[in-house]
């Protein structure tokens, strides 16, 4: 079965960790309600985090060549490694779930679209484009609350 790619790996974490992320950002965007002369800075801190995906691909990749190194120098039983971790590389592309997002997911790594639910009620907050910030925030909290309804 092939998940929706925008829901993915929020339907495939625990629901306490979703709310925590959740409450975080919420939490983070109050903040600078407060603080609207440090949104620009807040921002480009955004740019810079790493999201779910990028951490996942980027573990997969540093794992494969490890194993294909060790292959190389230590013996064809390591191909199983890089065999292994495309494999559940491939189950995360496809079904939204391997066993390490989990773990990177408690450590509070988010999806783009988290990231992004952050970034625009931030441009709202700081004005300019406001319309187009609060619109871009509120369908992200209409798909956030039908994810959660399980409609």
């Amino acid at each position: 079965m092939v998940a929706p790619s925008a829901t993915r790996v929020p339907e495939h974490t625990d629901r306490q960790v979703n709310e925590h992320i959740r409450r975080e950002a919420e939490a983070r965007i109050e903040y600078f309600c407060s603080h609207p002369d440090q949104i620009d800075q807040r921002l480009r801190e955004l740019d810079e985090e790493w999201d779910v995906e990028r951490m996942l691909a980027t573990g997969s990749s540093c794992l494969s060549l490890l194993g294909l190194a060790l292959t190389l120098t230590r013996g064809r039983k390591w191909v199983v490694l890089p065999l292994a971790v495309q494999s559940f590389y491939l189950q995360h592309t496809l079904q939204g779930w391997c066993p390490p997002l989990p773990v990177l997911r408690r450590l509070g790594f988010r999806t783009p679209d988290e990231i992004n639910e952050e970034r625009y009620a931030l441009k709202a907050i700081r004005g300019g484009s406001r319309a187009e910030g609060a619109a871009d925030y509120e369908r992200g909290q209409d798909a956030r609350l039908a994810q959660s309804s399980g409609g």
